[in-house]
């Protein structure tokens, strides 16, 4: 089976060829960071307006570099949220109007069931069930993954997701667009102790996190300097606080692991790629004797030939949709199909 998977959430034009969910044939990514960079932040028009200019190019290109044709292709698979809605229009008004021509099925797929596909699509001997945790600038939650049927949630973050505090702390900070890398490469040389930035819920039970007052409390420790900072306090402030966003990851995934009785985790999205989280977790891991496994950087980013790969899943087992899939910014896992009639 060849799937073809479109991926436009957010601010990355991506397609991808993927052979039996499994096999990556070709993946390309078209970035907007400089086109976004000057704001310090995702610009949702322009990401949408970007996204209908190239996506038939990105589409083509990935096609090409896995030698298919569009007829060879037996179903398209599309991020149909949760996401900006106006990019995400983009690649779905696409990959239908294709499916259409080629007379193939489309199937929607849900971002963050992406993203815990990339777990599988990077270590085929990943295995349900184990803790799937996805971490990126909109989502931090953790959840329970079972071989058949959606997956199960099991904690959430309350207010802001860890890749958006990582992204504000960065502004507040004066560093560059994308946040995450800025602050994780200012932390190479800081000290991670100068500063006892709070826990988030650290006293509280459950499998829940907040950034909120973590975002807060590195705001408040910025105004209380004298501007502009120096390069020492910039590096300090950005280890103490990347230590303490990573350090309720590390506890809730331990908690979670040991309440459902499993010994695997999967990390996924874009805060995956955090060297700091990947070293922290891969310790406890050794001292707790469960097994963490990341994906590779290109598969921790939004990409396409995840959702190729969860897409094939999905049309496996006959589920496809028609012309009425539409697009939504808030939806939870399980919520599919989403058509037209489908609440928001």
């Amino acid at each position: 089976m060849l799937t073809l998977g479109v991926e436009s959430s957010c601010d990355d034009m991506a397609a991808a060829v993927v052979r039996d969910g499994r096999d990556v044939l070709s993946s390309r990514v078209e970035s907007q960071i400089d086109l976004h960079q000057p704001y310090g932040g995702v610009v949702p028009e322009l990401a949408s307006r970007d996204h209908a200019r190239t996506v038939s190019q990105v589409v083509k290109a990935a096609l090409d570099e896995a030698g298919v044709a569009p007829p060879e292709l037996d179903g398209v698979a599309v991020t149909a949220g949760p996401g900006l809605v106006g990019s995400l229009l983009v690649g779905l008004s696409f990959a239908k109007a294709l499916a259409y021509r080629l007379g193939i099925p489309v199937v929607g797929v849900h971002h963050l069931e992406g993203h815990l596909a990339s777990a599988e699509l990077a270590d085929p001997s990943l295995t349900p069930p184990y803790i799937g945790l996805v971490i990126s600038g909109g989502h931090t939650a953790l959840y329970r993954i079972e071989a058949d049927g959606p997956a199960r949630l099991l904690g959430e973050t309350r207010d802001d997701a860890v890749g958006e505090a990582f992204d504000k702390v960065a502004r507040v900070l004066g560093l560059p667009f994308p946040g995450g890398p800025a602050v994780s490469h200012a932390a190479e040389s800081g000290d991670p102790d100068a500063i006892a930035f709070p826990r988030p819920l650290a006293a509280r039970e459950g499998f829940d996190f907040s950034y909120s007052g973590l975002k807060t409390a590195v705001a408040l420790e910025v105004e209380k300097r004298r501007a502009p900072l120096a390069e020492t306090e910039v590096a300090d402030i950005a280890a103490s606080f990347e230590a303490a966003a990573i350090a309720p990851l590390v506890s809730r995934s331990r908690a979670a692991l040991r309440a459902e009785g499993l010994r695997r985790i999967a990390v996924v999205g874009g805060v995956a790629a955090n060297r700091r989280l990947r070293s922290e977790l891969a310790r406890v891991a050794r001292t707790e004797g469960f097994e963490a496994t990341f994906p590779p950087l290109d598969l921790c980013t939004d990409n396409a030939a995840m959702i190729a790969a969860a897409g094939a899943t999905l049309l496996k087992r006959g589920e496809a949709h028609g012309l009425d899939l539409n697009s939504f910014s808030r939806v939870p896992i399980g919520a599919t199909p989403w058509t037209s009639s489908a609440p928001d």
